[in-house]
């Protein structure tokens, strides 16, 4: 056995949270921790349900899955691993399953991370959504985490203007979940890339979201918070993006909203820096041709919309115009409802038309 594939036999046996596990096979090597798991030498710690899945595990079953799921594995010592994923230490991934065309390490050399609350409002919704958008037309690859609300608002802009977009999973690659994001998962797979440290047919759980929050951080040159309640999955990303380093953004929200406790104590405690335009964000991270003083759909005030003109809003897209029509079947509203929301935000200076097609006003 050589030592890629006792990481992958590892990546079956141990859960990513595991961190004294992690702690002991860094310390001694892969080969000899199964070694030690095998015989029951493990410090501190009952080995019985580990020699199960030691037990357990097959090679041409592992091979297998690879086929069925269209999967590639990513080893350590692969090309295509992501360098910066060292940073993690001990706590770094075994092996990477992986689906999609992109390469993973080029992918992460101009990228970043935007993640929120599941829960989430409209106007969180809509800056996700739009910086995505901005920043991909910028070049840059947004990582996220493919769950409802700020996650998938960032992942849907990006595939908005035929961008780049990586989602790191909390279960296998081959499982939909949320089941909501089936179709939207699929179209990531399609263009962008799809990551998880478990093996396909892993079911998503509690402790495997937690684990995931420090790929995403690792993975991206910065992260943005856009919502987030003040205990969250959203805010342990901020806790391993600040371990590591890395630049830490929380855009602000109103002061009344629970969506946006987690980010104004980010920005009170020190550990984030308020950004209020995508454009403030990219430079930071070195994006110099940006200026932080151009105007921008998203740091307009969206507060003074009606809930129908932001419905409508959230619906245009960025390229690719739609026409109200479909905007109607896209919302659920009438067409009358539609167009008069249309008329307000051309005038407010939101969308434009273009033979009779709508999209948002670029920056």
């Amino acid at each position: 056995m050589d030592t890629n594939e006792a990481l992958l036999l590892l990546a079956h046996v141990i859960e990513p949270n595991d961190e004294r596990m992690q702690f002991f096979i860094e310390e001694v090597g892969p080969i000899e921790a199964i070694e030690a798991i095998r015989r029951g030498l493990i410090p501190k710690r009952e080995s019985e349900g580990l020699q199960a899945r030691l037990r357990a595990f097959s090679f041409t079953t592992a091979v297998r899955e690879l086929d069925r799921c269209s999967t590639r594995l990513v080893f350590r010592d692969s090309p295509e691993w992501p360098s910066q994923l060292n940073d993690l230490g001990h706590e770094r991934p075994f092996v990477l399953w992986v689906v999609g065309t992109p390469d993973v390490r080029l992918a992460a050399v101009r990228s970043l991370s935007i993640v929120g609350a599941r829960d989430c409002s409209p106007y969180g919704r809509f800056v996700a959504r739009d910086w995505s958008a901005r920043l991909s037309d910028r070049g840059w690859v947004v990582i996220s985490g493919g769950a409802l609300g700020i996650d998938g608002a960032a992942h849907q802009g990006v595939l908005s203007v035929g961008g780049v977009t990586v989602c790191v999973l909390a279960c296998g690659v081959d499982v939909s979940y949320p089941r909501a994001h089936e179709s939207l998962l699929a179209n990531i797979a399609d263009t962008g890339l799809l990551i998880s440290e478990s093996p396909p047919g892993s079911p998503a759980m509690r402790q495997r979201f937690l684990s995931r929050n420090r790929i995403i951080a690792a993975l991206s040159r910065g992260t943005v918070v856009v919502e987030a309640g003040s205990r969250s999955g959203t805010t342990s990303t901020a806790n391993f993006v600040n371990r590591l380093n890395r630049p830490l953004f929380a855009v602000p929200g109103a002061v009344t909203s629970p969506a946006s406790i987690g980010c104004h104590q980010l920005i009170n405690e020190g550990k984030a820096i308020l950004a209020t335009q995508w454009q403030d964000v990219a430079a930071m991270l070195g994006d110099q041709q940006l200026t932080s003083n151009l105007e921008s759909v998203q740091s307009r005030p969206t507060d003074v919309l009606t809930p129908i003109q932001k419905k409508v809003l959230d619906a245009v897209p960025l390229r690719r115009g739609k026409p109200a029509e479909v905007l109607m079947l896209t919302t659920g509203l009438s067409l009358r409802e539609v167009l008069i929301a249309l008329g307000v935000l051309e005038v407010e200076g939101f969308i434009r038309q273009e033979d009779h097609l709508w999209r948002l006003v670029r920056a």
